[in-house]
């Protein structure tokens, strides 16, 4: 079907103008936090809540209210969950993963790689795309929690306490 009627396009329009306008207003009273997307928890959040718009756009089921009151419990729980991580690590723990470097000093961590399911290609593709052509100019690359890749340059390590930890590997 191409077209139903022109009272189903109002309603989409109307409905989709009321819930972003909802949208918006819950992201703004919960802060920046909300959409920070700093670990899977908070990505599976955002993604929820486009999720959650587009059904209260097509769904002829949903009421705005409910989407509403869906919009507020996402976010009301990501809060909730960021809020109790900062006061009890066990929680972190539950809610977020630890990051991990993948690559120290040049040397790729194949224990690593393995372990947190990232071919050498990929590993390769992060330090291209962060600009590196040689292993010998990366002094680490780290998967942070929220499954991005962090390069770090040996002109730029520092004193290196950003970077986790490699176990059996001097600092």
């Amino acid at each position: 079907m191409i077209f139903d009627s022109w009272a189903e396009l109002l309603r989409v329009v109307a409905l989709g103008a009321a819930a972003y306008l909802a949208l918006v207003t819950t992201l703004r009273i919960s802060g920046k936090r909300t959409l920070a997307k700093m670990n899977a928890f908070d990505l599976v959040v955002t993604v929820a809540l486009g999720s959650t718009l587009a059904t209260i756009l097509l769904s002829k089921d949903v009421a705005l209210v409910e989407g509403v009151v869906a919009f507020l419990l996402l976010v009301g729980l990501q809060y909730l969950i960021a809020a109790l991580s900062v006061r009890f690590p066990w929680i972190e723990n539950l809610a977020k993963s630890e990051p991990r470097a993948l690559l120290y000093n040049g040397v790729p961590d194949e224990a690593a790689l393995r372990q947190e399911r990232v071919t050498q290609d990929e590993l390769l593709s992060a330090i291209r795309a962060a600009g590196f052509g040689g292993l010998d100019l990366v002094a680490a690359v780290v998967l942070e929690t929220d499954g991005s890749f962090s390069v770090v340059s040996r002109d730029k390590v520092g004193s290196r306490s950003a970077i986790p930890m490699v176990k059996g590997v001097a600092t």
